[in-house]
């Protein structure tokens, strides 16, 4: 049976919520047909992120039952009838349809595409719910043209992160030359980005990481000095490097447990970019606190940013000439078989990981 005969494929079912356990793995997905402009798309990669963690919990609300998952890396098996830049056998990039994640709609897909001299060869990461399964609708309605030198495993790793990242110091807060940088959890995947990304346009960066090892990697990155929160205090140590001025902006994807510190780090005029909750939901705080220093504060998702053709082509092409450039280099922690993705789950949630979490389908 060809993949595009396919009725039911493999994949990650989560019905209710709750702890790692709740992920199911099963054998009896449907596979959607492609129509318009859609692709049918055979996943190889896929990538873990916190959001996913967010979704299975039930922090961040999702119809169940749903499969996970918000990126991957795979290779067209089907296409619509309206679909004319990409064809089968392509490996794409994208995001896929709402409907393969049960999410009761056909969504549409961030697409890139891996040049390979005379034509086109896709690769497609996705950026909505449902990547955690063999099959996966996309959309080509939002693609860019990239170099044929990534595998599957690095789509997967790069797009959602790096997207992220490159939203974050090219929009929330455009980060310029000499600028002083705080970024949490600098040796996290997105933490790392961050940080190559920031030394890249000219920013002097201090990373909070929660070891000797994890301050390392973030020095590795690109960190001018790193602060272990478990052992020192972030707040005074940041003082004593800015000479007590504070950065002019600080990177804050932990959430609940940073949240104050983050504030007073802010220089004068200065701004937080608050963007996860990788320790808990910030509570409720007097707004008033930020005329302290009138300080900026922000609440930035990427999805925002990309919201037409033009604006996600710019972004994209930006993140990949900086990867084509080495000025920023993917770090994957570790690949994991699709069975695994508990395991997974619980090794990003225990915040001992750094770099990426990619599922191999």
């Amino acid at each position: 049976m060809s993949a595009a005969a396919k009725k039911i494929c493999a994949g990650v079912l989560l019905e209710k919520t709750g702890d790692a356990s709740a992920l199911a793995l099963t054998d009896s997905l449907p596979v959607p047909a492609p129509t318009g402009t859609e692709m049918l798309v055979r996943n190889r990669a896929a990538g873990v992120n916190y959001i996913d963690i967010y979704h299975r919990t039930g922090v961040y609300p999702i119809p169940l039952p749903a499969v996970l998952g918000r990126e991957a890396a795979g290779e067209v098996v089907a296409v619509g009838e309206a679909v004319k830049d990409f064809k089968i056998g392509d490996r794409v990039l994208a995001r896929l349809s709402r409907e393969t994640a049960g999410w009761g709609g056909r969504g549409c897909l961030l697409t890139c595409v891996f040049s390979t001299g005379s034509r086109a060869s896709a690769s497609q990461a996705y950026i909505s719910p449902g990547t955690y399964a063999e099959y996966s609708l996309a959309s080509e309605d939002k693609a860019v043209l990239l170099t044929p030198q990534f595998s599957f495993v690095d789509g997967a790793a790069a797009m959602l992160q790096g997207l992220t990242a490159l939203s974050l110091v090219r929009e929330a807060y455009r980060v310029r030359e000499g600028d002083w940088v705080l970024v949490h959890a600098a040796a996290g995947g997105t933490g790392l980005m961050l940080t190559q990304m920031a030394v890249a346009y000219g920013a002097r960066v201090i990373g909070t990481t929660s070891s000797d090892e994890k301050a390392a990697l973030a020095r590795k990155a690109g960190c001018e000095h790193v602060v272990v929160y478990t052992r020192d205090d972030v707040v005074a140590e940041v003082g004593k490097i800015t000479g007590g001025m504070g950065v002019h902006v600080v990177y804050d994807g932990v959430g609940k447990s940073t949240f104050d510190a983050s504030l007073a780090c802010v220089r004068r005029l200065g701004s937080l970019v608050s963007f996860g909750n990788a320790s808990g939901v910030v509570e409720p705080f007097a707004i008033g606190r930020l005329s302290q220093n009138n300080a900026r504060l922000l609440r930035p998702t990427l999805m925002n940013y990309v919201t037409t053709k033009e604006e996600f082509r710019a972004l994209a092409d930006e993140l990949w000439t900086l990867i084509i450039e080495k000025s920023v280099r993917l770090t994957v922690h570790k690949v994991y078989q699709l069975k695994d993705v508990a395991q997974a789950h619980r090794d990003l949630e225990s915040r001992a990981t750094t770099g990426k979490l990619v599922l191999e389908i």
